[in-house]
């Protein structure tokens, strides 16, 4: 399972031209599930996410988290994550994604997780629905999070 993590000034998401998830300061959160990820993954996952320290602290350091800040978060799933461009064509490979149906009650898993370590509704975007999603990026600040079986 792995998250592309966005430091925010503010985000949202939006299908059929109607917006379905903003926050204002935060992180938003790109959710790649892939095959075999379990909801192990995905809580230790949420657990990380609420308590990255990239938020700075009141000497300029990168050293609060969303929990120490009380910022927001922004789910957004995102199974193009788990694509694999390295082979000799141009087409990238999707074959390590989770099928929908493994990948959807994972992605909501994560979402509630991390909802309960905030104490805060944590909105999202609509699984397997053509979304736009929009950033204002701080920082910018931007990591790759991933959470493997046992790690």
């Amino acid at each position: 399972m792995v998250a592309l993590v966005q430091r925010a000034a503010s985000a949202s998401v939006t299908t059929d031209g109607e917006t379905v998830g903003e926050i204002g300061e935060g992180l938003l959160a790109l959710l790649g599930v892939r095959e075999g990820d379990t909801e192990a993954e995905a809580v230790g996952l949420a657990h990380k996410t609420a308590h990255l320290r990239v938020f700075p602290d009141e000497d300029g350091r990168m050293d609060r988290s969303l929990l120490d800040t009380g910022g927001e978060a922004l789910v957004v799933p995102q199974f193009t994550l788990c694509g694999d461009a390295s082979g000799s064509g141009n087409r990238p490979s999707f074959s390590a994604a989770a099928a929908p149906s493994v990948a959807e009650p994972l992605y909501e898993a994560y979402a509630e997780r991390l909802a309960e370590h905030l104490s805060r509704d944590v909105p999202t975007g609509v699984f397997g629905a053509e979304m736009q999603v929009h950033l204002t990026g701080d920082g910018p600040v931007t990591l790759w999070v991933e959470k493997t079986p046992g790690g």
